[in-house]
């Protein structure tokens, strides 16, 4: 896999090895990450996902190293030096090396690192996805405010399930039953001509892509109803999709058992996003 990394105001082609066992990140968990996408020299909302990323080292009682303007102008420079036809992941990380005391992070200790590697964009096939048991944390339960690693393991655990269903991707509810995504992305459906999705109550995040579609269906005249999902609903749908920075938009083909066509909503949503990815400046 190719790629730039940014660390200690150095470029390198190899990965720098910066941590070690005794190490706050690699002992207790305390590392956040965000990622953008640059697909062809575009980096979409790349200034939203740089601002995130401080916000998130802030909810997680780091002291950010870098400005959200900093962390857009390297990974920019990155893009740049990764080739015009690249399709990359973009992933900054803050991080902690040491602690006070046996669990608190030291926020001086905060540090930086920029991975910016080829990922081709997954194809238009569709994927498919079936109920796991496993659910999203409750905000007095773990830091669901900040995109930290350490809520990863549990969307790993659903995403297990789900491969052992022969799926290749979980729906998670939150503490209540409701539907809150998909084990690593956001969660859309379409019944009866209305798109719904599941309203944000701060057990999963208000993806960067999902405000993206949002905003880009109500100006296309689409009404997008945000409310609480039943997981019977989705066993009703028309269509199911998910949202992400990964794929940005991706048809759910099969749930539960239960084959299903790719919508005019699903298409209409991936067709938006692309008009206007492809409406703004490249970075090259």
């Amino acid at each position: 896999m190719a790629g730039v990394f940014y660390y200690d105001g150095t470029w390198s082609t190899e990965e720098p090895k910066v941590i070690g066992p005794m190490d706050h990140a690699f002992w207790l968990g305390s590392v956040i990450f965000d990622g953008a996408r640059a697909i062809k020299g575009w980096a979409p909302d790349l200034d939203r996902h740089a601002a995130r990323c401080v916000a998130s080292a802030r909810a997680m009682l780091m002291k950010p190293t870098k400005t959200p303007e900093e962390i857009e102008a390297l990974c920019r420079e990155g893009i740049r030096r990764m080739g015009p036809d690249a399709e990359l992941y973009v992933r900054p990380m803050f991080f902690i090396r040491k602690g006070l005391g046996a669990a608190r992070p030291d926020p001086d200790s905060t540090d930086f690192i920029l991975s910016i590697y080829d990922s081709p964009i997954p194809q238009w096939a569709g994927f498919s996805a079936v109920m796991a048991p496993f659910r999203r944390a409750a905000p007095d339960m773990a830091p669901t405010d900040a995109k930290a690693s350490c809520l990863y393991p549990n969307g790993a655990r659903a995403s297990h399930y789900a491969a052992t269903q022969g799926a290749d991707n979980a729906v998670m509810c939150d503490a209540l039953g409701h539907v809150a995504e998909f084990a690593s992305a956001n969660l859309w459906y379409a019944k009866d001509g209305q798109v719904i999705t599941p309203a944000i109550n701060h057990t999963f995040l208000n993806g960067i892509t999902r405000q993206r579609i949002m905003r880009l269906f109500q100006d296309a005249g689409v009404s997008v109803h945000e409310r609480a999902v039943k997981p019977a609903e989705l066993e009703a749908a028309d269509e199911i999709f998910s949202t992400g920075n990964y794929a940005k938009v991706q048809p759910c083909t099969r749930y539960n058992g239960r084959d299903m066509q790719i919508g005019r909503f699903t298409t209409q949503a991936r067709d938006l996003y692309w008009r206007w990815m492809e409406s703004a400046p490249k970075v090259m």
